[in-house]
């Protein structure tokens, strides 16, 4: 202690009562060593709130994969819950998913190209009981017979073939007289023209109600009318042509000659039976109906 420290010390000590105070060395020592536990316990606090605050986050840290978030299961009924508000929707909404099995939609098939040329399979065969055994002859030639000089189904084309074939009906006996030929033809149009062509043959023969010298009937008239048809193809027109008979030397006879002509289209396709006869017969109407139809299915078949 400093002098004058000292000197107030005695004189308190004096004025004190009998109680003796203790030296001024024995206070500075009380205080240094209350100084020092001080210390001591602020010093062993601080050690105490940092090892605390260690183990708590060693503790959080370690817990945390260790916590079940999924809800528990409970018997009782459930707790009310917010309903999450909807999300708003985009003003463009994306396409649907296509599956890859699923093909693209397409509004309308393209047209098929028209065929531009034709092979003999289009043309049908005779069945085994009609074969005459003459076998047929490809050539050119008319394919309708004359309407009044109307030219029908002559536009458009883009190729065209025919022949000449002969046939015997079942029942003819083997190395008798034939029963009938045909003038058959096949005629490939460009696309919208075949129905086009239909159409012009209809007119023609409605506007030829006549016709002089046809069918090989020189100097003989022949009536054409049309018949009511259906069942073959995409559609068909069938007409009848009737004239006198003719004997030997040419004069017309009391009888009549009727000719067949049936013309079917499939697609851009039109076929023609046009029935000739066989020494003047006239056109069996039930061959030429079963004939029409082995047309049209060859004409499928080759089409495919």
């Amino acid at each position: 202690m400093s002098r004058d420290l000292n000197r107030l010390y005695r004189a308190l000590a004096a004025d004190t009562d009998e109680r003796v105070l203790p030296t001024p060395d024995r206070v500075r020592r009380r205080a240094d060593r209350r100084a020092r536990q001080r210390a001591a316990v602020g010093a062993l606090t601080v050690a105490v709130l940092v090892a605390g605050t260690a183990a708590g986050t060693r503790w959080v840290l370690a817990a945390g994969p260790d916590v079940d978030l999924a809800p528990a299961t409970t018997t009782g009924p459930p707790s009310p819950t917010t309903a999450l508000p909807a999300p708003t929707p985009s003003r463009t909404a994306s396409p649907p998913a296509r599956t890859p099995d699923a093909p693209p939609k397409t509004s309308a098939r393209p047209p098929a190209a028209s065929p531009t040329s034709i092979p003999d399979r289009a043309f049908f065969a005779l069945a085994a009981a009609n074969d005459a055994g003459t076998g047929s002859v490809f050539g050119s030639g008319p394919v309708l017979p004359a309407l009044c000089g109307a030219k029908p189904g002559e536009e458009g084309i883009v190729t065209r073939r025919a022949r000449y074939l002969a046939f015997k009906l079942a029942g003819t006996p083997e190395g008798h007289v034939l029963d009938g030929s045909y003038q058959h033809s096949i005629t490939v149009y460009r696309d919208g023209r075949a129905d086009d062509a239909m159409a012009e043959l209809r007119r023609a023969v409605r506007d030829c109600p006549t016709q002089p010298g046809s069918d090989g009937g020189e100097g003989l008239t022949s009536t054409q009318r049309l018949l009511p048809d259906a069942g073959y193809g995409d559609e068909s027109v069938l007409f009848e042509l009737r004239r006198p008979t003719t004997d030997y030397e040419g004069a017309p006879g009391v009888a009549e000659v009727v000719r067949l002509v049936r013309a079917v289209r499939i697609g851009n396709v039109v076929t023609v039976l046009w029935e000739r006869g066989w020494e003047g017969t006239s056109s069996p109407r039930s061959q030429v109906d079963k004939d029409s139809r082995r047309a049209v299915s060859a004409i499928r078949d080759w089409l495919r």
